[in-house]
Order: C-alpha cells, then sequence, then structure tokens
C-alpha cells in the first residue's frame, strides 16, 4: 500500500509542476500539441488496434456483457475519429485569457474577470478507451494538466492511446506529464486520487452509477459529476400532435443507452386519448415496454402498471414509464420529485407556459420544443464535453473547455492608491 501511495503521490507532484507549464502555454503552441497527438494516433493505429485486442479477449474471458464489450471495442473508424476529435478541439477559441465584464469604478479602477486553467484535473472513467484521447485533449485546450484512471478492462488500450500522447505533447516541448495515465490497475489508486487535495484541483469521475456515488461520498477534491439521467418529456395540452409523436418518440428510441435519453413520458390529461394510443403503436415497432401510471394503463390496454420505482429509474433501455398528469402545474411537481436534474422539455405552442417552464424547472438543461437527446456538448456547440454536470457549482450541464476553467478578478489601475 505505501508504494502505491508513493506512486500516486509522484503523478501529482508531477501533474503539478506540469500545470504550470501548460497554463502559461500559448494557444498556438497547444493547439499544434493536439495535432501532434492525433497524428500520433493515426500513425500508431495498428498498436493501438492490438493492444485494444488483447482487451477485449480479456474481456470475453471476464465475462464482459455485450454492452461493456460494445464500449472497449475499438477499430479503425473509431480511431480515425479519435483522431478527428483532436482536430476538432485545435480548432475551437481558446477560453484561457479572455477578459471579461471590465467595467470603470469611481475609484479610476478598472475591475474585470479572466478566464484560468482549473490547474490539475483527475478524471476516472471506465470502459471507452477513447476518453483517454478526449479527456486529455479538453484539458490540455483548456491550459489544465491530467491524471487519468481508466477502468482495468481498457489497461493495454489506454497505454498505447497514452503512448500517442505524451509523443504529441515531446514532440512540440510540452512536458508528457501534462497527461499522466494511471498505469497500476489496483482499486486502490482511486482511493488516492480522489483524496490527494495538495495535487489535485477537481476530480471528474465518468462511468456507472456506482463509480460515481463512490467517488462522490469519499472525495476529498471537488468533483463535477451528475449520478444518472432521469429525463422527462411532458407533452401539453397545446402541444402540435405530430411534433410531439416526433419528440417523444426521437428522445426515447434515438438511442437507448445514454443520460439524456427520455425515461419517463409526461402527457396532459385533455391530450392522452388522442396521442397516447399513436405513440403507443410507434414504440410497439421498436419493442419498446410501457410502464404507465392508472390513467395510462386506461387508454393503453398493452401497458404494465408502473411501481413507485420506475419514477426513478433511469432504464437506459428500451422502457418508458408514461404517467397522465391534469396540466403543466404537476407535470413541473412531478419532475421536482423524481427527476435527476439532468434534461426535461416541454412540448406545447403556448409562448407563456413555455418560458414558466424554463424558468421554473431546476435541471442543468430546459427544452422547448426539442428532443432530450439534444443535451450533448458537440449538439451545443461545444466541440465535445468531458461529461455532464447536475452540479451547481462549479459546471452545469454538458462540460467544456469553458466548464474547465474558472475566473479571478483583475485590475488595472495607473497608480491608483485607496483614500
Amino acid at each position: 500500500m505505501s508504494e502505491l501511495i508513493e506512486y500516486m503521490q509522484g503523478l501529482g507532484e508531477r501533474a503539478k509542476r506540469a500545470a504550470r507549464v501548460i497554463a502559461n502555454a500559448d494557444t498556438g503552441i497547444k493547439n499544434k500539441a493536439l495535432e501532434a497527438i492525433a497524428e500520433e494516433i493515426k500513425n500508431q493505429q495498428a498498436a493501438i488496434l492490438q493492444a485494444n485486442h488483447l482487451d477485449r479477449v480479456a474481456g470475453k474471458e471476464r465475462g464482459l456483457d455485450a454492452a461493456l464489450l460494445d464500449r472497449l471495442e475499438l477499430n479503425e473508424e473509431r480511431v480515425l475519429a479519435m483522431a478527428e476529435g483532436l482536430h476538432q478541439i485545435a480548432s475551437l477559441p481558446d477560453p484561457v485569457g479572455e477578459i471579461s465584464q471590465i467595467n470603470s469604478r469611481p475609484s479610476g479602477i478598472k475591475v474585470g474577470q479572466m478566464r484560468v486553467p482549473l490547474g490539475v484535473i483527475g478524471i476516472i472513467y471506465e470502459s471507452r478507451p477513447n476518453v483517454t484521447a478526449d479527456a486529455a485533449a479538453l484539458c490540455l485546450k483548456s491550459g489544465n494538466a491530467s491524471i487519468l484512471r481508466g477502468g482495468s478492462e481498457a489497461k493495454h488500450s489506454n497505454k498505447a492511446v497514452a503512448n500517442c500522447i505524451a509523443n504529441g505533447l515531446e514532440a512540440v516541448g510540452l512536458p508528457a506529464e501534462v497527461v499522466q495515465v494511471v498505469e497500476t490497475t489496483d482499486r486502490h489508486a482511486v482511493g488516492e486520487l480522489i483524496t490527494m487535495e495538495g495535487f489535485v484541483d477537481v476530480i471528474i469521475p465518468r462511468g456507472g452509477k456506482g463509480l460515481i456515488e463512490r467517488v462522490t461520498k469519499d472525495a476529498r477534491v471537488p468533483v463535477i459529476k451528475h449520478l444518472h439521467g432521469v429525463c422527462h418529456v411532458y407533452i401539453d395540452d397545446l402541444a402540435d400532435k405530430e411534433m410531439a409523436k416526433s419528440i417523444a418518440f426521437n428522445a426515447k428510441t434515438q438511442r437507448y443507452g445514454t443520460c439524456n435519453t427520455m425515461e419517463t413520458l409526461l402527457v396532459a390529461e385533455p391530450i392522452a386519448n388522442d396521442i397516447l394510443p399513436e405513440l403507443a403503436g410507434l414504440y410497439a415497432a421498436e419493442n419498446v415496454e410501457l410502464r404507465g401510471c392508472e390513467r395510462t394503463c386506461n387508454i393503453l390496454s398493452d401497458c404494465v402498471q408502473a411501481k413507485e420505482a420506475d419514477w426513478d429509474e433511469e432504464y437506459l433501455a428500451p422502457i418508458l414509464s408514461i404517467r397522465v398528469v391534469d396540466d403543466m402545474d404537476a407535470a413541473m411537481d412531478h419532475i421536482h420529485h423524481h427527476g435527476s436534474g439532468h434534461t426535461e422539455s416541454i412540448v406545447t405552442t403556448d409562448y407563456s407556459k413555455a418560458m414558466r417552464f424554463l424558468r421554473e424547472v431546476d435541471s442543468s438543461s430546459v427544452m422547448v420544443n426539442a428532443s432530450t437527446r439534444f443535451a450533448d456538448g458537440f449538439e451545443y456547440g461545444l466541440g465535445g464535453e468531458i461529461g455532464i454536470s447536475t452540479n451547481k457549482l462549479h459546471a452545469r450541464g454538458p462540460v467544456g473547455l469553458v466548464g474547465l476553467t474558472t475566473q479571478k478578478y483583475i485590475v488595472l489601475g495607473e497608480g491608483h492608491i485607496r483614500q
């Protein structure tokens, strides 16, 4: 155990030193590093795929399920997508050093804010080796050093990608320690990382509910996270029916295993008899199991009676809970009691209701006449994300480059002294 602590402390010390270097690196150098890493990934594609093959063979022997094996798998297309993601991040505006809200004070000084990196970011994730490249790139562009701890199931893949990152950094004269991947598979490494207050400024967990619960409970370092995504679509009585059907269908069936997939559909009572049978037919064609309240089951004969636990469930599967509600206030009450603070959407033609929903629903993304599946960094124009945050501090919603920075006050004077 003492060896593990020494190893993790060493990572932290090196990351802290590297953080000063990357925080002061200009945009051009950071972009060159990202481009160099992208080229390394393309050049080392065969080595990355060979390493990934070792992980997938080991995963099958360990009995990983099909969904985990799919997340673990890399192929030529996915490797090229990793490289393309680095090019995209290089093309994004650099938030570091941006000055805003300059105001002249009666004393004569000028006060504003400057955007600066967070420092050292620890990222803990599972399965997907592409996260190694994505996370490293976003931290690098935002001027942060990073310590990445991937899952043991992807250890060979992560190491192969990490080698490309180190080579790319060194090619432009930046220290390889700007991005460090934890090489030990010892589970205690996570416990060390999340308590390294002297070295790590923020932790971002990406993975299953168990991982995020553990990190949130045990961390002594601030955590940016969302625990789960119980997302809602509310179909108002003044909704355009065809629009409502399209949005409710897309929000559930476009992809099942994502945190921004709708898990509960709320329907205003005056429109329920008209729209639910048609929606049920659409869902039936996709083999979506429907679990409903009593009023829903009275309308849909094939609907299973929902249990109380269904309203809090993130299915990540072709299962949908449906509740018929009296009105928008009842819908918002349901969201307040059962939502996870991730994403909610209202479908309505009533402007006043739409504005009320936007103001009063307390989630990280709130939408009008749009599918919850848009709650994504790329779709929001962030060029990618490190994850979704349902925190209220420091970042909220998709966390891109700006979310990986903070602000400090700056004061501009010309010899001013306080009287």
